[in-house]
């Protein structure tokens, strides 16, 4: 009776669904409160069902679900909900992905950090790229495989007892003893892992955390097709018929963006993207340079994801540990890795460095001839050997129209990587997938990066490919607007509010090509000492912020995001991006982003006013 209830109620939900819901990556941004994200949404959707109600205005009202799409969305929340409900679990106990692979892999993580053992039990067969020799010797995991014919025979086990299963109706859980998690995986629409028993509770935040980081959640159009498989609707969805040809338009437009002749590399978001690079890089050198240590080089105050993400990567493999890198506020990133390339080299270790060109959130173009030089200088050991080059990781999703390795560009001759946040320009903030290049020094390193894309079942979505497909052509005139209209914003908070510092490219950087439509801005303070004066400014942010956000709410958004079609993003880096980075270098500015649409005369009318505010 409780089954039917709620399949009833998702199907009459399914019927009202906000389009929000399906066709953004954020859903009411003016509807977030930070502390709650992971839990005020079901918890009003909850009350919802309780009340019967499944009214379009209703369910337009709830706030967001968790901060991003690729942790999740109100539909991969509304599908975890059902599942869990209808197994009498807590929701937290269900967890969907777009991997078919990594839900497996986030328990094998944990597992091998508490050195714990674990059994993959399957009926069926496993996906053809689940690489079993290669997840144990690079990624450090350790694991048995059993297949059965029968749930009843598994017997009890020393440690963690994965189920893996291959079916079409991917909601279907058949809950037996002695199994810890159970994972339903379909190739075209992802997966969902069940978490069985109390005493896997701690196993829940853990394996969010990789989708998090490593991957995306179920996407939202994937989500719908379960969600009308559970409720006995049929949906048929064509797009798997035109992914060969919008990959081809998808390809041809990235190599004309980037001007490389290499073959770009698509995946599900840009933190998918950077996962397979950085694990490809580690193949690689354990290949190449066996036994040899492996440094990462982050900038500390960079993106947050970047930052956890090396971090925890680092975390799993006793060979690879993290250096910092200073790149902003007066620290220059050349000189930087000068000296951090000087002690590798001298410990004879293999470089991989990390770094957003403009930086983020200061946007500060290093001088890229200095660069060149700094990164193609021959280094000896200790022991007067030529060390290792360095391959440099470009994260270049604020500036993706500028040419770094094209034959005859500034990183031509470097090793170089360079990837692209999807779901910033791209797509227009429609998806999340994103893309990496090489130049020809690094196109071997490319089947490594392939290979790990694809073994984390990482590539994008026939559906993500047909939205970049259909945004990449005009993603350079969008930034060229985008940029215009932030560079008439910045004259004008220039002009109203001059005591204030606002972070930008130079009109000579823009000449040559970096035209982002990001800036910072530091608001003048007050204050006897410098506590004072740092709390005045930090509340002066808020109130900024709120006051665009509640003014211009169709328009203004309290977000991260970036290079979306429309609107205005305001965010502050220590509290957003900088999440994880350690609080002494993180940067409570406001940060802006611009679109190439949006009503000037209210964002210049409601800046004004807040100047007059304050004076």
């Amino acid at each position: 009776m409780q089954d039917h209830k709620i399949l009833t109620y998702i199907k009459n939900v399914l019927e009202n669904i906000p389009a929000g819901w399906l066709n953004l990556t954020t859903h009411r941004l003016d509807i977030y409160n930070e502390e709650m994200a992971k839990t005020q949404f079901l918890e009003e959707f909850e009350a919802l069902f309780n009340d019967h109600n499944s009214q379009s205005l209703s369910l337009n009202e709830l706030p967001t679900a968790f901060d991003y799409i690729r942790l999740g969305h109100p539909l991969s929340c509304v599908l975890e909900w059902a599942i869990a409900k209808i197994h009498h679990l807590n929701a937290d106990y269900v967890i969907s992905f777009s991997s078919m692979t990594i839900p497996v892999l986030a328990v094998l993580r944990k597992n091998a950090l508490e050195n714990k053992n674990t059994q993959i039990v399957h009926t069926g067969e496993l996906p053809d790229f689940f690489d079993t020799e290669i997840l144990q010797r690079v990624y450090g995991y350790r694991f048995n495989i059993k297949k059965v014919e029968d749930l009843s025979t598994i017997s009890e086990f020393d440690g963690s007892t994965v189920f893996v299963s291959q079916q079409d109706h991917i909601c279907n859980f058949d809950l037996v003893p002695n199994v810890d998690f159970f994972i339903n995986i379909n190739a075209h629409l992802g997966s969902i892992i069940l978490v069985n028993g109390e005493q896997n509770e701690n196993y829940i935040s853990e394996i969010q955390h990789v989708r998090r980081r490593e991957t995306i959640a179920m996407t939202p159009a994937d989500t719908l097709i379960v969600l009308k498989h559970l409720v006995g609707q049929s949906s048929f969805d064509d797009t798997m018929n035109t992914f060969e040809t919008s990959k081809t338009q998808v390809l041809a437009s990235i190599k004309e963006i980037t001007g490389t002749g290499i073959e770009a590399i698509v995946g599900s978001s840009g933190l998918s993207m950077q996962y397979a690079i950085m694990m490809g890089l580690i193949h690689d050198a354990f290949e190449k340079h066996k036994g040899k240590a492996i440094k990462i080089i982050v900038p500390p105050n960079c993106y947050g994801g970047t930052n956890d993400q090396a971090r925890r990567v680092a975390a799993c493999i006793d060979a690879i540990e993290v250096l910092d890198l200073p790149v902003d506020s007066g620290k220059d990133m050349v000189q930087s890795i000068d000296r951090v390339l000087d002690k590798i080299a001298k410990e004879d270790a293999i470089p991989y460095i990390i770094a957003e060109i403009p930086t983020n959130p200061r946007v500060e173009v290093p001088d890229l001839i200095k660069l060149k030089d700094v990164l193609s200088k021959e280094r000896k050991t200790m022991d007067g050997e030529t060390a290792i080059d360095p391959v440099f990781i470009l994260d270049q999703t604020f500036c993706p129209n500028v040419h770094f390795l094209g034959e005859g560009d500034i990183l031509s001759t470097v090793k170089t990587i360079a990837y692209v946040s999807g779901s910033k320009f791209p797509s227009g903030g429609q998806c999340t997938a994103g893309y990496c290049v090489a130049n020809k020094k690094s196109e071997a390193l490319m089947s490594y990066i392939k290979l790990h894309l694809r073994l984390c079942n990482n590539e994008a979505t026939p559906l993500q490919m047909e939205i970049l497909a259909k945004q990449l052509p005009s993603m350079n005139q969008r930034i060229f607007d985008a940029y215009k209209n932030t560079r008439e914003f910045v004259h004008f908070i220039n002009a109203t509010l001059p005591e204030a510092n606002i972070n930008f490219v130079s009109e000579t950087l823009a000449e040559n090509g970096f035209t982002p439509s990001v800036f910072s801005l530091d608001l003048p303070t007050k204050g006897n000492t410098e506590e004072e004066k740092e709390s005045y400014k930090r509340a002066l942010n808020l109130k900024l912020i709120h006051s665009m956000i509640n003014k211009i709410p169709h328009e203004s958004k309290f977000c991260v995001s970036y290079g979306q079609l429309n609107g205005c993003y305001w965010t502050i880096p220590a509290t957003s991006t900088q999440g994880t980075t350690k609080e002494r270098d993180k940067d409570y500015i406001v940060r802006v982003a611009l679109s190439p649409n949006l009503d000037f005369e209210s964002h210049k009318k409601v800046f004004l006013d807040f100047v007059e505010s304050i004076s």
